[in-house]
Protein backbone atom coordinates (compact mmCIF):
# COMPACT_ATOMS: atom_id res chain seq x y z
CA UNK A 1 0.00 0.00 0.00
CA UNK A 2 1.36 3.13 -0.67
CA UNK A 3 1.60 4.66 3.04
CA UNK A 4 4.80 3.01 4.29
CA UNK A 5 3.89 3.34 8.38
CA UNK A 6 0.03 3.36 9.99
CA UNK A 7 -0.14 4.44 13.61
CA UNK A 8 -2.44 2.83 15.48
CA UNK A 9 -5.27 4.89 17.12
CA UNK A 10 -7.50 1.63 17.99
CA UNK A 11 -7.13 -1.05 20.37
CA UNK A 12 -8.40 -4.29 21.29
CA UNK A 13 -9.15 -4.55 25.06
CA UNK A 14 -9.91 -7.37 27.19
CA UNK A 15 -9.86 -10.31 24.42
CA UNK A 16 -7.51 -11.96 25.34
CA UNK A 17 -4.75 -11.12 27.07
CA UNK A 18 -1.63 -13.16 28.45
CA UNK A 19 -2.43 -16.02 25.75
CA UNK A 20 1.14 -17.63 24.67
CA UNK A 21 2.51 -17.16 21.85
CA UNK A 22 3.94 -18.54 17.98
CA UNK A 23 5.18 -16.98 15.15
CA UNK A 24 3.72 -16.96 11.13
CA UNK A 25 4.66 -13.13 10.21
CA UNK A 26 3.76 -11.91 13.67
CA UNK A 27 2.25 -14.92 16.35
CA UNK A 28 -0.37 -17.49 16.85
CA UNK A 29 -1.77 -18.79 20.44
CA UNK A 30 -0.06 -22.04 21.40
CA UNK A 31 -2.13 -24.64 23.47
CA UNK A 32 -4.28 -22.47 26.77
CA UNK A 33 -7.19 -24.34 27.64
CA UNK A 34 -9.07 -21.42 26.61
CA UNK A 35 -11.12 -21.81 23.31
CA UNK A 36 -9.82 -18.27 22.09
CA UNK A 37 -6.92 -18.72 19.82
CA UNK A 38 -5.11 -15.41 19.20
CA UNK A 39 -2.72 -14.14 16.16
CA UNK A 40 -0.81 -11.17 16.11
CA UNK A 41 1.45 -9.58 13.07
CA UNK A 42 1.11 -7.25 10.50
CA UNK A 43 -1.20 -7.14 7.36
CA UNK A 44 -1.20 -4.26 4.78
CA UNK A 45 1.23 -2.40 6.73
CA UNK A 46 -0.59 -2.08 9.52
CA UNK A 47 -0.41 -3.87 12.95
CA UNK A 48 -3.47 -7.03 12.47
CA UNK A 49 -4.97 -9.07 14.82
CA UNK A 50 -7.48 -12.40 14.52
CA UNK A 51 -9.36 -13.89 17.64
CA UNK A 52 -11.25 -16.72 17.02
CA UNK A 53 -13.11 -18.91 19.25
CA UNK A 54 -13.00 -22.26 18.47
CA UNK A 55 -13.05 -25.83 20.35
CA UNK A 56 -10.12 -27.18 18.63
CA UNK A 57 -7.31 -25.52 18.40
CA UNK A 58 -6.03 -27.18 15.30
CA UNK A 59 -9.02 -26.26 13.56
CA UNK A 60 -8.90 -22.87 14.77
CA UNK A 61 -5.15 -22.49 13.48
CA UNK A 62 -6.07 -23.58 9.79
CA UNK A 63 -8.89 -21.02 9.62
CA UNK A 64 -5.75 -18.12 10.57
CA UNK A 65 -3.59 -19.63 8.03
CA UNK A 66 -6.48 -19.55 5.47
CA UNK A 67 -7.34 -16.02 6.71
CA UNK A 68 -3.87 -14.61 6.14
CA UNK A 69 -3.45 -16.62 2.73
CA UNK A 70 -6.42 -14.33 1.71
CA UNK A 71 -5.28 -11.11 3.07
CA UNK A 72 -2.20 -11.88 1.01
CA UNK A 73 -4.18 -12.21 -2.36
CA UNK A 74 -6.15 -9.43 -1.92
CA UNK A 75 -3.05 -7.60 -1.28
CA UNK A 76 -1.68 -8.41 -4.45
CA UNK A 77 -4.63 -6.62 -6.58
CA UNK A 78 -4.60 -3.88 -3.70
CA UNK A 79 -0.84 -2.68 -3.01
CA UNK A 80 0.79 -0.11 -4.59
CA UNK A 81 3.97 -1.17 -3.74
CA UNK A 82 3.86 -4.30 -5.95
CA UNK A 83 4.73 -3.43 -9.59
CA UNK A 84 2.77 -6.52 -10.42
CA UNK A 85 -0.68 -5.54 -8.72
CA UNK A 86 -3.53 -4.95 -10.48
CA UNK A 87 -3.98 -1.61 -8.91
CA UNK A 88 -0.56 -0.72 -10.48
CA UNK A 89 -1.58 -2.17 -13.72
CA UNK A 90 -4.36 0.39 -14.14
CA UNK A 91 -2.32 3.56 -12.86
CA UNK A 92 0.23 2.53 -15.41
CA UNK A 93 -2.04 1.72 -18.56
CA UNK A 94 -5.35 4.01 -17.37
CA UNK A 95 -7.51 0.92 -18.05
CA UNK A 96 -7.69 -2.20 -16.96
CA UNK A 97 -9.43 -5.35 -18.79
CA UNK A 98 -11.00 -8.25 -17.01
CA UNK A 99 -10.74 -6.82 -13.68
CA UNK A 100 -10.85 -9.32 -10.78
CA UNK A 101 -14.02 -9.45 -9.30
CA UNK A 102 -12.79 -8.49 -6.07
CA UNK A 103 -11.14 -4.80 -7.41
CA UNK A 104 -14.46 -4.31 -9.27
CA UNK A 105 -16.35 -4.58 -5.79
CA UNK A 106 -14.01 -2.64 -3.88
CA UNK A 107 -14.00 0.05 -6.29
CA UNK A 108 -17.81 0.35 -6.77
CA UNK A 109 -18.12 0.39 -2.87
CA UNK A 110 -15.74 3.37 -2.75
CA UNK A 111 -17.25 5.36 -5.73
CA UNK A 112 -20.65 4.96 -3.78
CA UNK A 113 -19.28 6.33 -0.67
CA UNK A 114 -17.76 8.79 -2.28
CA UNK A 115 -21.39 9.97 -4.03
CA UNK A 116 -22.42 9.49 -0.62
CA UNK A 117 -19.61 12.27 0.96
CA UNK A 118 -19.99 14.64 -1.97
CA UNK A 119 -16.37 13.87 -2.90
CA UNK A 120 -14.99 13.81 0.37
CA UNK A 121 -13.95 10.34 0.18
CA UNK A 122 -11.82 9.90 -3.10
CA UNK A 123 -9.76 7.00 -4.52
CA UNK A 124 -8.22 9.46 -6.87
CA UNK A 125 -6.71 11.42 -4.54
CA UNK A 126 -3.14 9.55 -5.50
CA UNK A 127 -1.28 12.15 -7.75
CA UNK A 128 -2.08 14.65 -4.39
CA UNK A 129 0.40 12.18 -2.33
CA UNK A 130 2.93 11.68 -5.43
CA UNK A 131 2.99 15.69 -5.37
CA UNK A 132 3.67 16.25 -1.55
CA UNK A 133 6.12 13.07 -1.72
CA UNK A 134 8.20 14.31 -4.41
CA UNK A 135 7.59 17.79 -2.64
CA UNK A 136 9.09 17.07 0.94
CA UNK A 137 11.20 14.18 -0.11
CA UNK A 138 13.61 17.09 -1.81
CA UNK A 139 16.72 18.39 0.04
CA UNK A 140 15.61 21.83 1.25
CA UNK A 141 11.58 21.73 0.28
CA UNK A 142 10.08 24.69 0.74
CA UNK A 143 8.17 24.41 4.24
CA UNK A 144 5.02 26.03 2.79
CA UNK A 145 4.25 23.47 0.62
CA UNK A 146 4.27 22.81 -3.53
CA UNK A 147 3.88 25.83 -5.79
CA UNK A 148 0.66 26.69 -6.58
CA UNK A 149 0.93 26.00 -10.12
CA UNK A 150 1.57 22.38 -9.08
CA UNK A 151 -0.52 21.91 -6.82
CA UNK A 152 -3.60 23.27 -9.42
CA UNK A 153 -1.92 20.33 -12.03
CA UNK A 154 -2.29 17.77 -9.58
CA UNK A 155 -6.37 18.67 -8.81
CA UNK A 156 -6.82 18.72 -12.14
CA UNK A 157 -6.25 15.06 -11.87
CA UNK A 158 -8.52 14.34 -9.26
CA UNK A 159 -12.26 13.37 -9.50
CA UNK A 160 -14.26 9.86 -8.93
CA UNK A 161 -16.43 11.12 -11.56
CA UNK A 162 -13.92 10.27 -13.94
CA UNK A 163 -13.22 6.61 -12.76
CA UNK A 164 -15.58 3.94 -14.59
CA UNK A 165 -16.12 0.45 -13.40
CA UNK A 166 -17.74 -2.65 -14.93
CA UNK A 167 -17.30 -6.04 -14.34
CA UNK A 168 -15.85 -6.36 -17.77
CA UNK A 169 -13.23 -3.61 -17.49
CA UNK A 170 -12.23 -0.31 -15.35
CA UNK A 171 -10.74 3.08 -16.39
CA UNK A 172 -9.55 6.63 -15.65
CA UNK A 173 -10.82 8.93 -17.81
CA UNK A 174 -8.56 11.87 -17.62
CA UNK A 175 -4.78 12.22 -18.22
CA UNK A 176 -2.59 11.59 -15.15
CA UNK A 177 -4.93 9.82 -13.12
CA UNK A 178 -4.21 7.37 -10.46
CA UNK A 179 -6.05 5.68 -7.49
CA UNK A 180 -5.07 4.69 -3.90
CA UNK A 181 -7.51 2.29 -2.38
CA UNK A 182 -5.31 3.10 1.08
CA UNK A 183 -8.37 4.82 2.90
CA UNK A 184 -10.89 1.74 1.96
CA UNK A 185 -8.92 -1.22 1.36
CA UNK A 186 -7.99 -2.35 4.77
CA UNK A 187 -11.97 -2.18 5.55
CA UNK A 188 -12.42 -4.53 2.93
CA UNK A 189 -9.81 -6.84 3.57
CA UNK A 190 -11.24 -6.96 7.17
CA UNK A 191 -14.77 -8.15 6.36
CA UNK A 192 -13.45 -10.69 3.71
CA UNK A 193 -11.60 -12.00 6.45
CA UNK A 194 -14.92 -12.26 8.43
CA UNK A 195 -16.72 -13.98 5.25
CA UNK A 196 -14.39 -16.32 5.21
CA UNK A 197 -14.59 -17.41 8.84
CA UNK A 198 -18.21 -17.13 8.84
CA UNK A 199 -18.75 -19.46 6.11
CA UNK A 200 -16.44 -22.18 7.61
CA UNK A 201 -19.06 -22.22 10.98
CA UNK A 202 -17.26 -18.96 13.17
CA UNK A 203 -19.55 -17.58 15.34
CA UNK A 204 -17.53 -15.47 17.81
CA UNK A 205 -14.17 -14.13 16.08
CA UNK A 206 -12.34 -10.39 16.03
CA UNK A 207 -10.89 -9.61 13.22
CA UNK A 208 -8.50 -6.39 12.66
CA UNK A 209 -6.70 -6.32 9.59
CA UNK A 210 -5.72 -2.73 10.24
CA UNK A 211 -9.51 -2.02 11.26
CA UNK A 212 -11.77 -3.34 13.45
CA UNK A 213 -14.66 -6.07 13.08
CA UNK A 214 -16.41 -8.30 15.71
CA UNK A 215 -18.33 -11.40 14.95
CA UNK A 216 -21.05 -12.03 17.46
CA UNK A 217 -19.84 -11.72 20.82
CA UNK A 218 -16.96 -12.72 23.11
CA UNK A 219 -17.49 -15.92 24.28
CA UNK A 220 -18.21 -15.12 27.73
CA UNK A 221 -21.52 -13.01 26.66
CA UNK A 222 -20.40 -9.46 27.07
CA UNK A 223 -19.30 -7.17 23.14
CA UNK A 224 -16.23 -7.08 22.63
CA UNK A 225 -14.52 -3.85 23.05
CA UNK A 226 -11.98 -1.43 21.27
CA UNK A 227 -11.48 1.69 22.74
CA UNK A 228 -10.23 4.92 21.11
CA UNK A 229 -6.48 6.24 21.59
CA UNK A 230 -5.50 9.66 22.26
CA UNK A 231 -4.33 11.29 18.81
CA UNK A 232 -0.83 10.87 18.02
CA UNK A 233 -0.31 8.71 21.04
CA UNK A 234 -0.30 5.20 21.42
CA UNK A 235 -0.78 4.49 25.16
CA UNK A 236 -3.84 7.13 26.50
CA UNK A 237 -7.61 5.28 25.78
CA UNK A 238 -10.03 7.94 25.66
CA UNK A 239 -12.81 5.95 24.73
CA UNK A 240 -14.29 2.56 25.06
CA UNK A 241 -17.26 1.50 22.50
CA UNK A 242 -18.98 -2.17 22.42
CA UNK A 243 -18.83 -4.03 19.38
CA UNK A 244 -21.63 -6.59 18.41
CA UNK A 245 -21.75 -7.37 14.54
CA UNK A 246 -19.93 -4.22 14.06
CA UNK A 247 -16.85 -2.62 12.61
CA UNK A 248 -14.61 0.20 13.87
CA UNK A 249 -11.91 2.28 12.28
CA UNK A 250 -10.41 5.34 13.29
CA UNK A 251 -8.17 8.01 11.02
CA UNK A 252 -6.03 9.88 12.38
CA UNK A 253 -4.07 12.63 9.58
CA UNK A 254 -1.03 11.98 12.57
CA UNK A 255 -0.11 8.66 10.79
CA UNK A 256 1.90 9.70 8.15
CA UNK A 257 3.14 13.58 7.87
CA UNK A 258 5.51 14.58 5.05
CA UNK A 259 7.15 17.41 7.30
CA UNK A 260 7.36 18.01 10.98
CA UNK A 261 4.16 20.51 11.77
CA UNK A 262 1.60 17.91 10.07
CA UNK A 263 0.28 20.95 8.37
CA UNK A 264 0.80 18.45 5.03
CA UNK A 265 -0.31 14.33 5.66
CA UNK A 266 -2.01 11.94 4.27
CA UNK A 267 -5.64 12.51 3.98
CA UNK A 268 -6.43 14.71 1.77
CA UNK A 269 -9.28 17.20 0.62
CA UNK A 270 -10.14 16.00 -2.94
CA UNK A 271 -11.30 19.68 -3.73
CA UNK A 272 -8.66 21.68 -2.36
CA UNK A 273 -5.59 19.36 -2.09
CA UNK A 274 -5.24 20.75 1.92
CA UNK A 275 -4.65 18.25 4.36
CA UNK A 276 -6.49 17.05 7.98
CA UNK A 277 -6.22 18.50 11.35
CA UNK A 278 -3.06 16.22 12.60
CA UNK A 279 -4.16 16.93 16.41
CA UNK A 280 -7.53 15.10 16.19
CA UNK A 281 -8.69 11.75 14.97
CA UNK A 282 -12.28 11.01 13.62
CA UNK A 283 -13.68 7.06 14.71
CA UNK A 284 -16.85 5.46 12.94
CA UNK A 285 -18.29 2.43 14.13
CA UNK A 286 -20.36 1.03 11.41
CA UNK A 287 -22.53 -2.42 10.42
CA UNK A 288 -19.09 -3.54 7.96
CA UNK A 289 -15.41 -2.63 8.26
CA UNK A 290 -15.29 -1.14 4.41
CA UNK A 291 -17.83 1.10 5.44
CA UNK A 292 -16.47 2.51 8.60
CA UNK A 293 -13.04 2.81 7.27
CA UNK A 294 -14.21 5.03 3.78
CA UNK A 295 -16.29 6.96 6.42
CA UNK A 296 -13.45 7.61 8.52
CA UNK A 297 -11.52 9.49 5.73
CA UNK A 298 -13.80 10.85 4.54
CA UNK A 299 -15.10 12.65 8.14
CA UNK A 300 -11.79 13.72 8.48
CA UNK A 301 -11.60 16.38 6.50
CA UNK A 302 -15.24 17.46 6.57
CA UNK A 303 -16.87 19.90 8.71
CA UNK A 304 -19.26 18.06 11.38
CA UNK A 305 -22.49 19.47 9.81
CA UNK A 306 -21.51 18.00 6.32
CA UNK A 307 -21.12 14.52 8.46
CA UNK A 308 -24.07 14.51 10.29
CA UNK A 309 -25.69 14.67 6.67
CA UNK A 310 -24.42 11.91 5.86
CA UNK A 311 -24.77 10.23 9.14
CA UNK A 312 -28.59 11.25 8.77
CA UNK A 313 -28.51 8.82 5.82
CA UNK A 314 -27.07 5.30 8.02
CA UNK A 315 -28.54 4.95 11.16
CA UNK A 316 -26.60 2.34 11.90
CA UNK A 317 -23.39 3.97 11.93
CA UNK A 318 -21.84 6.48 14.33
CA UNK A 319 -19.28 8.94 14.73
CA UNK A 320 -16.89 10.42 17.01
CA UNK A 321 -14.01 13.24 17.11
CA UNK A 322 -10.79 12.49 19.21
CA UNK A 323 -8.52 15.46 19.80
CA UNK A 324 -4.81 15.51 21.18
CA UNK A 325 -5.81 17.07 24.49
CA UNK A 326 -8.06 14.56 25.59
CA UNK A 327 -11.61 16.05 24.19
CA UNK A 328 -13.77 14.15 22.59
CA UNK A 329 -17.20 14.49 20.98
CA UNK A 330 -20.16 12.25 19.21
CA UNK A 331 -20.39 13.57 15.75
CA UNK A 332 -24.15 12.40 15.22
Amino acid sequence: MSIPTRRRVLTILAATAGLPLLGLRGTLAAETPSPLRRWSGVALGADAQLVINHPDPAEADALIRASLAEVARLESMFSLYRPDSQLNRLNRDGVLADPPSDLVALLAEALSIARLTHGAFDPTVQPLWTLYADHFGKPGAEPAGPPMAALRRALASVGHAHVSVTADRVALNRPGMALTLNGIAQGYVTDRVVALLKARGVAHTLVDMGEIRAVGHHPAGRPWTAGIKVPGEDEHTLLTLPLVDQALSTSGAYGTLFEPTGRFNHLFDPATGTCSDPSMSISVRAPTATLADALSTAFSIMPPEGVKRVLAQLPDCQAWRAHANGATAALA
